[in-house]
Formats: structure tokens, C-alpha cells, sequence
């Protein structure tokens, strides 16, 4: 029987995207339930990592370098996660930083499409929010709550800034083709995030044929059909098959998704392998 230790939770968020708790919070509570790794995958940030790395120094738990590029296909929007990633690589940095600029602008215009709407949001208490990360619209939504201009979260998307929502913006996104680039090009193994909540089954074999090395199979939202599915995809072109509970923190019933779902540490060996490879293709072809 396997014991506790020997599973990990690959898809995580922080307070350096949009998730709630801080990197230090998610380490100690990924501890406390017997984790044995966990991938840290903010949204184009990779600011958590050294941090996390730093508070699972003494414990029994490895931090895997990861990030969730937002990409696009089409008209649609694909999430791209990066595993093994080298957080100091400079062109993957500056691509991030291009992307957080984005966010910000984009944020701007949000604030004010509400504050014509009559919803006006304290910016400064946006901003602070960010604290270093990526700010998204999970921050604003959070602060809307707790400035008593929605009655929660999830209002403020299903009235405002959810996808084609009166105050929604969108940002600049690179396409899923050079998502995939930019991740191996960092050294890191990418992997098509939650496809059963944005991708069609008939457009799986455009991310295979885009340079994906993984799919997400398990994850918090896909069903056991789902999953099945998927895995059978994965095995029938060679992809490895990850999961993660894509947890930000806090759910609507006041649970924390942390852990709840989880692959062997098998699986991080894969990822571990898969990303040897990658980064020796790029030294062979100079791109160190």
C-alpha cells in the first residue's frame, strides 16, 4: 500500500496569480496532508517558486517549477502548463513580464468599464493585491466581494467580468503553438491543462501535433468518463498523463481543494525524464 508521501498534486496556485494562499501556506498545508510533491502553476508567473522552495526546506516534500500559460486556438483560450521549467531563464522571464504588463493594462481597462457601470473598485487595493504575481480577475472579483459591491465571487463574474460578461477585457496571448515553444525552450514538458473545460475532442490532435508532452487527465472538474477518456488519448499517442486539483485557495463551500486529486510520483518521474530530454535537445541545438 502506498503511503501518503508518495503521491503529488501538479497543478497549484499561490497568491502570486490567483490563487489565496501565499507560497509558504501552500507548502505547510501541502505538508500537513502528507503530499510527497507539488507543482507550483501560476498564471504566467513564476514568482512563487523560489519562495516555495525555500519554505520546503527540512521537509519531506519536493517543489516542482511549473507555471499555466494562457494561450489562444483559434477564438477560443487554452491553458498550456509547464513542468520542470528553469525559473531563471531570461527570454522565458522577459516573455512573462510581457505577459504581466498585459494583465496590467487589461486590469485598467476592466476598472474602467465598472466604474462606468457605477462599480467603483478601490485600484490601489487591486494593485497591492498583485503583490509581485500576475493580477487576474480572480483578485478583482475577491476585492468586489469584500468591498461589498457584489455578494460574492461568483457574482461578480456571472454580472461583470466573466467571459463576455459588460466589463470583461481581454489580454494579449500567445498561441498554443508558441506556448509549447516557449515552455521547452525553458527547459520544461508542456502539458494541455483541463481539456474537458476548454478543449473539443475533435481539436485534441492540434496540441499533439503543436508539441505537447503531456494531458491533463485528472483534474477537479473531470468526471470519470472524463478522465477515462483521456487516458486512453494519452496512452494511444504517448503522452504523459497528469492530474492536479488546480486548487487557488478557498472553493464556494469553504473547501480546500489541495491534494484532492493527485498522481503517483511516478508521474513526476516522467515529467522529471521528459524534461532531461527537452533540455538536451536545446543544448544540442545551442539554446542553453
Amino acid at each position: 500500500m502506498a503511503d501518503k508521501n508518495d503521491f503529488a498534486d501538479l497543478h497549484v496556485h499561490t497568491d502570486r496569480s490567483d490563487g489565496i494562499f501565499s507560497p509558504r501556506k501552500v507548502v505547510e498545508k501541502a505538508v500537513e496532508i502528507g503530499l510527497g510533491a507539488i507543482a507550483l502553476t501560476d498564471h504566467d508567473s513564476v514568482d512563487a517558486i523560489g519562495m516555495s522552495i525555500e519554505a520546503a526546506e527540512g521537509q519531506d516534500i519536493e517543489i516542482i517549477p511549473g507555471v499555466e500559460i494562457s494561450a489562444t486556438k483559434g477564438e477560443g483560450e487554452v491553458h498550456i502548463l509547464g513542468y520542470f521549467v528553469d525559473p531563471r531563464d531570461r527570454a522565458f522571464l522577459d516573455f512573462l513580464s510581457v505577459q504581466k504588463r498585459s494583465r496590467v493594462e487589461r486590469m485598467e481597462q476592466m476598472l474602467a468599464l465598472l466604474a462606468s457601470s457605477g462599480i467603483t473598485v478601490p485600484k490601489e487595493k487591486v494593485f497591492s493585491a498583485e503583490a509581485g504575481g500576475t493580477v487576474g480577475r480572480l483578485h478583482l472579483a475577491r476585492i468586489m466581494a469584500e468591498e461589498r459591491l457584489v455578494g460574492d465571487v461568483y457574482e461578480a463574474f456571472d454580472r461583470y467580468i466573466g467571459d463576455g460578461k459588460p466589463c470583461y477585457v481581454g489580454h494579449k496571448k500567445p498561441s498554443h503553438i508558441e506556448a509549447v515553444s516557449i515552455i521547452k525552450d525553458a527547459g520544461g514538458v508542456p502539458v494541455l491543462a483541463h481539456p474537458g473545460g476548454s478543449v473539443k475532442d475533435e481539436a485534441l490532435m492540434d496540441h499533439v501535433e503543436a508539441g505537447v508532452m503531456g494531458i491533463e487527465v485528472y483534474h477537479t472538474k473531470h468526471s470519470p468518463a472524463d478522465s477515462a477518456k483521456y487516458l486512453a488519448f494519452a496512452e494511444e499517442h504517448g503522452l504523459i498523463a497528469t492530474g492536479g486539483s488546480d486548487c487557488h485557495g478557498d472553493t464556494r463551500k469553504g473547501k480546500i481543494l489541495l491534494g484532492k486529486v493527485r498522481v503517483g510520483k511516478e508521474t513526476v518521474e516522467a515529467l522529471r525524464a521528459a524534461s532531461e530530454k527537452v533540455k538536451e535537445a536545446n543544448r544540442a541545438r545551442g539554446h542553453l
